[in-house]
């Protein structure tokens, strides 16, 4: 009988598969969320680049349209139904924009937009999300850091997705009389949850530079000493790859003052959502991170950023973040390294180039809609 390590090491064989490759064209179909506020217009252009990878390398992808978030509320009365999530299991990979906004801010925690990803996340079984932060040259500008602190500032967050406080039981308000309510969050975490997750970070750090950094708040939190021991004893696996703790406290300072010394950072739910966020701003906007959720069969990519209902229909959006995860999904769900590669370096030389949309604009940019960033990395990849 295998034991949970033996588990979470063969469903992680499963799902993280950066660097394999793919012979033959793909026939795939993907289930395509656009969402909420900005989402149907970064999905277009996410959209527009899959196609454009397809007619080059001759691949089909085909897109079927799902509704989540507040436009599923609006139409259906629930964030995420049966229909949408059947359809996405049906699928090999599913494509998410952004759920959210302020319209349906007023509605009961069972009814917000948000819980369509909790529940997509849970009910696809998607443990692991991979946020990279990758500082490009032609935007150390766009930082609010000093450049000389963000050259060469690469890092992979892992964050653990399905557990934790986000997760836990019990939750709720309890009246205490007079007006007053005691309100509980439970955070929880098995050894097979953490075991899974430090082990994707540890494949992860054997293709990059061999640094894994496993953060919790130890000295406080029983939760976060289980979370330690495990990661300790997990890279006794992993000799070839160096692991260090840190707090996360410490860790959010450490990211702003020497994030070069991060390479793959792995940590549990909640803190995993803050720090992403921190390492995002190293590259100048939440529009530049993309994301993949690995750990079921059919694995999710998403931007990091949220709806911006603010500016929806206005073609501020950067769609960048959109169409680095849809390069995230043809690495890890399609076997398409080439591919990802090209979307990758279409959009450094888009960036190179001088375009820009109003997030990362700077003096002497040209900046550009969200459709006409899409059709300059559209270019760079049919003519490259």
């Amino acid at each position: 009988m295998k034991t949970a390590g033996e588990k979470a090491a063969a469903s992680e064989k499963k799902t993280v598969a950066a660097g394999r490759s793919q012979t033959g064209p793909v026939d795939a179909a993907i289930a395509v969320l656009p969402g909420d506020g900005i989402g149907p217009e970064v999905m277009q252009e996410g959209l527009k680049i899959l196609e454009a990878v397809g007619e080059r390398y001759g691949h089909r992808f085909k897109f079927n349209r799902v509704m989540v978030g507040g436009a599923s509320i609006d139409a259906h009365g629930a964030p995420l139904t049966d229909e949408a999530l059947a359809a996405c299991r049906k699928s090999d990979a599913v494509y998410l924009a952004a759920v959210g906004g302020p319209k349906w801010d007023n509605l009961g925690p069972e009814r917000r937009p948000e819980k369509a990803l909790l529940g997509l996340r849970k009910a696809l079984g998607l443990y692991a999300n991979l946020r990279p932060a990758k500082v490009e040259p032609a935007l150390i500008e766009a930082s609010t850091l000093k450049p000389e602190a963000l050259k060469g500032v690469d890092i992979l967050v892992i964050r653990e997705l399905t557990g934790g406080l986000y997760f836990g039981r019990p939750r709720g308000r309890e009246p205490l009389g007079e007006g007053q309510f005691r309100a509980v969050d439970t955070l929880i975490y098995t050894t097979e949850e953490i075991q899974r997750v430090v082990k994707t970070a540890f494949e992860a750090a054997r293709k990059r530079r061999k640094k894994v950094t496993s953060i919790d708040k130890a000295n406080v939190l029983e939760s976060s000493r289980l979370w330690r021991e495990i990661a300790t004893e997990v890279g006794k696996s992993y000799p070839d790859v160096a692991l260090e703790h840190m707090l996360v406290d410490n860790a959010a300072m450490q990211l702003i003052r020497n994030p070069r010394q991060f390479d793959v950072i792995v940590t549990e739910n909640m803190f995993g959502d803050i720090l992403s966020d921190e390492a995002a701003m190293l590259t100048g906007s939440l529009g530049m991170q993309p994301s993949a959720s690995l750990g079921g069969k059919v694995a999710m990519y998403e931007p990091s950023h949220g709806s911006a209902p603010d500016i929806a229909g206005q073609g501020k959006a950067n769609p960048l973040a959109t169409i680095l995860s849809g390069a995230m999904m043809l690495r890890y769900s399609f076997g398409l390294e080439s591919e990802a590669q090209a979307v990758e370096a279409a959009v450094e030389r888009v960036l190179a180039r001088g375009y820009r949309t109003a997030d990362i604009a700077q003096p002497g940019t040209i900046q550009v809609s969200t459709r006409e960033m899409g059709d300059q990395v559209r270019q760079e990849i049919l003519e490259a």
